[in-house]
């Protein structure tokens, strides 16, 4: 069975922590991945909350019927200077706890480091992994990986090389929609070979960057080194969703009883009640008959 999740970012300035699942409840949805918010942990810093409140984010989400499926931190695992991905490894070493304590055994995350020091983060991610892969095995915790724009790895299949040396089974990869054409507009050939170890994947459209001579949209001055990318509702971008879906179930991932995908539209927020219905009822459409 596909489990479709939330990623309640849009609400994260009106919302607190404790009151997400009767949101999510709300809208539709039975599952939340958590992500960063002021109240959970934000952005490269160690987590907020305690045991007394794990406890009652736990109560809350059984009352409202809703499932914590992962925790999403984003740390600095391939930082290419020591004090950053030693501070990834402590806080993670953390969320990774968290995450066993939710029962929700799954954290989400990305490379992070620096694209033009790529040969210094790749070292520093595997540094960062040596430390992590004990307490993932020790938790019972799976660790997936997005390449996201601007992390040291950008390229789909270059990210899954860099995973499959690993040489572990707590570690897998996230396939982010919105990402597509950063990863090198490849999901047809790419997931096929990820296989058993997709871990998650994230529902929301992009435009192609690449698309009109680079000029589908334009960042200033020419020639920058900025990435672009949006998170749109389903259909708003050039993402192919049948290759996609079609992709996914040609490979079984769509029959796994531990399919995750998460809808992450973060281009909504003040119609974000209407687009979190709009994409839970497009993916349960694609999910049945693409």
């Amino acid at each position: 069975m596909v489990r479709i999740a939330l990623d309640p970012t849009p609400y994260n300035d009106t919302v607190p922590l404790l009151e997400f699942p009767d949101l999510v409840a709300r809208l539709g949805y039975e599952y939340v991945q958590l992500t960063p918010s002021p109240d959970f942990g934000r952005h490269f810093h160690h987590p907020k909350v305690d045991s007394a409140m794990i406890a009652a984010l736990k109560k809350r989400a059984r009352d409202a019927g809703v499932t914590i499926t992962s925790v999403l931190p984003v740390q600095r695992f391939g930082g290419p200077e020591e004090h950053q991905w030693q501070a990834a490894v402590f806080h993670t070493t953390r969320y990774i706890r968290i995450a066993a304590e939710l029962e929700a055994p799954i954290v989400n995350t990305e490379f992070s480091g620096r694209p033009e020091r790529a040969e210094e983060s790749e070292y520093a991610f595997y540094r960062s992994m040596e430390q992590l892969l004990p307490v993932l095995e020790r938790e019972g915790v799976t660790l997936n990986f997005d390449p996201h724009p601007d992390d040291f790895v950008e390229d789909g299949l270059e990210a899954w090389r860099i995973l499959r040396g690993l040489n572990s089974d707590r570690v897998g990869f996230v396939y982010v929609a919105a990402h597509t054409f950063h990863y090198g507009d490849r999901a047809a050939t790419l997931l096929p070979m990820v296989g058993d170890r997709l871990g998650a994947v994230y529902a929301a459209d992009s435009f192609d960057h690449r698309r009109s001579h680079g000029l589908r949209y334009i960042s200033n001055p020419p020639g920058n080194t900025a990435r672009v990318h949006q998170h749109l509702d389903i259909g708003d971008g050039d993402v192919d969703w049948e290759e996609l879906f079609g992709t996914l179930r040609a490979i079984g991932y769509l029959d796994r009883e531990d399919a995750l995908i998460v809808s992450n539209v973060f281009a909504e927020d003040e119609n974000a009640d209407e687009s979190a219905h709009f994409q839970l009822s497009r993916l349960r459409e694609l999910i049945m008959y693409v």
